[in-house]
């Protein structure tokens, strides 16, 4: 019994690392079911973003992030993750299974683990410091380990080419009064531990906005100066579009955002031109890959500290939570 016990003590430990992962919207879009020695990740799609994300693709890529955390966590503590993706085909809701054993070898990815809690996502404005060609590659081979590809946007053309599908794309989804909608309502106070987190009194007046008024040509201006400017950009891509690759696609841009913090980076999303399908082809010819981009993303030196997204509490993440006290 006292071992059942340490063993859920510790899973518990794995999912609150889990719980760390970035999401769109900051949905949060995961649950977990605990036993001894035992992590089921489940997709909890009562978060689903239906408007921006109609397939659960970035639902999807979210899950993944956190299963990667997981992985991670189980490292530190000295053991050996076992994960079976998509494990009883007859729960498509059931994203992976993570068992673990003890172990006298120390995986590397144990090394990402004070990464956790200090990767954001930085919104703001890069330093003009430089990432030197080793690290950028770091990131390349953090992608390549997760089954993903990682193409690096050089060339003063194809940026603003990328930069110009980041603009049309706000644009084309700020127009749409059912996304604005949708954004609106993931507007909520920080207390609630999700969403786009604001202070009490301004979360009336900002869905408002977002709900009545088409912003798009500003956000457009504000995210091609971003796309521009940043330090490095990169799009992270997957050889299928199918729920296995997604799930794939999370893990390796969780891998690639802790081993960027490891290099003093942060990350931003620009994910515009994914999520509008019809320039989702026209990014792919430009990074020139084969396969499906998943992600686009800026990366640099941040220039102030920005405080922790907002999370739930671990009991809301959970299954039957009072069974695991």
């Amino acid at each position: 019994m006292v071992g059942t016990v340490e063993t859920k003590a510790a899973a518990l430990e794995f999912v609150r690392a889990a719980a760390l992962a970035p999401s769109a919207h900051n949905t949060q879009p995961w649950c977990f079911e605990v036993e001894a020695g035992r992590i089921d990740l489940w997709a909890d799609r009562t978060r689903a973003l239906a408007v921006n994300d109609p397939r659960d693709r970035e639902l999807t890529i979210s899950c993944g992030a956190a299963l990667f955390n997981v992985r991670v966590a189980i490292a530190h503590a000295g053991s050996l993750a076992e994960v079976a993706s998509f494990p009883d085909p007859r729960e498509p809701d059931l994203l992976a299974r993570v068992t673990w054993t003890p172990s006298a070898i120390t995986s590397p990815d144990a090394e990402l683990f004070e990464a956790l809690a200090t990767r954001r996502t930085y919104r703001r404005k890069f330093t003009k410091d430089e990432v030197r060609h080793g690290v950028v590659r770091a990131l390349a081979l953090a992608a390549e380990r997760e089954g993903a590809w990682l193409r690096v946007v050089e060339t003063v053309s194809k940026r603003h080419a990328v930069s110009a599908l980041v603009a049309k794309g706000d644009e084309l989804q700020w127009i749409d009064p059912s996304w604005r909608r949708e954004l609106a309502l993931w507007m909520h106070p920080r207390r609630r531990g999700d969403g786009l987190g604001l202070p009490d009194i301004a979360v009336p007046v900002a869905q408002l906005v977002v709900r009545t008024f088409d912003i798009g040509h500003g956000v457009g201006v504000h995210d091609r100066e971003l796309t521009d400017e940043a330090p490095v950009l990169v799009v992270l891509g997957t050889l299928g579009d199918e729920a296995a690759d997604w799930l794939a696609a999370g893990q390796a841009l969780e891998r690639l955002l802790l081993t960027g913090v490891r290099h003093g980076l942060q990350a931003s999303y620009l994910n515009s031109p994914v999520q509008v399908d019809s320039l989702r082809a026209k990014l792919s010819h430009l990074v020139d890959h084969k396969g499906f981009p998943q992600l686009v993303l800026r990366l640099g030196v941040p220039s102030a500290e920005v405080p922790p997204t907002p999370r739930r509490p671990l009991e809301d993440v959970l299954f039957e939570p009072r069974a695991l006290a």
